[in-house]
């Protein structure tokens, strides 16, 4: 009899630069690849780029466009997509820093807070197990440059692996929000 099959590790993917508005999330084998991208002259628009490596072409796969007010707005698919309001994407929890939003699937997934790091985990699961967990930058001596980029553990899940251009556009919104009430306490 075989021994049980290993449980797939999960996917690290990694932010290039503590910006919400200018960086890059990769794989540690670039299988995947985004770039969040705002452009000086379209201050007030977000484009989050897939790269495709077959093709070697970018795709906008969303656009935020407000990141930085109070009302932003999401548009999914390049221009084809329909502008929804942030609010109507992301359910914020009035509370905490966090929010639902629904995936392509119709399930949903909700951003929380746990000893002060972001995690994703269904909204219907019972055990409230993350499915993706984002785990900030550290710094030498806590002022110096990087030692540790900060990055996404994401459990091979194949519906979230489907959903990652909606886990990375309310992973923005939420942080953003979660980053303006944290400077105005």
């Amino acid at each position: 009899m075989p021994p049980p099959a290993k449980a797939k590790p999960p996917m690290k993917m990694e932010f290039t630069m503590n910006s919400l508005r200018n960086t890059a999330l990769t794989l540690d084998d670039d299988t995947l690849h985004y770039e969040i991208v705002t452009r000086f002259w379209h201050s007030n628009i977000t484009k989050i780029n897939k790269f495709d490596m077959e093709t070697r072409e970018l795709t906008t796969v969303a656009e935020i466009e407000g990141l930085q007010t109070r009302e932003p707005r999401v548009r999914f698919g390049g221009d084809k997509g329909q502008w929804i309001a942030a609010d109507e994407f992301v359910k914020y929890d009035a509370e905490h820093a966090g929010g639902t939003f629904a995936a392509p699937g119709g399930v949903q997934y909700r951003w929380k807070t746990h000893k002060g790091r972001m995690q994703l985990v269904r909204a219907d699961d019972p055990e409230k197990k993350p499915i993706a967990d984002f785990h900030p930058h550290k710094r030498h001596f806590f002022v110096f440059r990087m030692s540790q980029h900060s990055f996404f553990n994401i459990e091979p899940v194949p519906e979230i692996t489907e959903a990652l251009d909606r886990l990375i556009a309310s992973y923005l919104l939420v942080e953003r929000r979660r980053r303006d009430t944290r400077i105005r306490r």
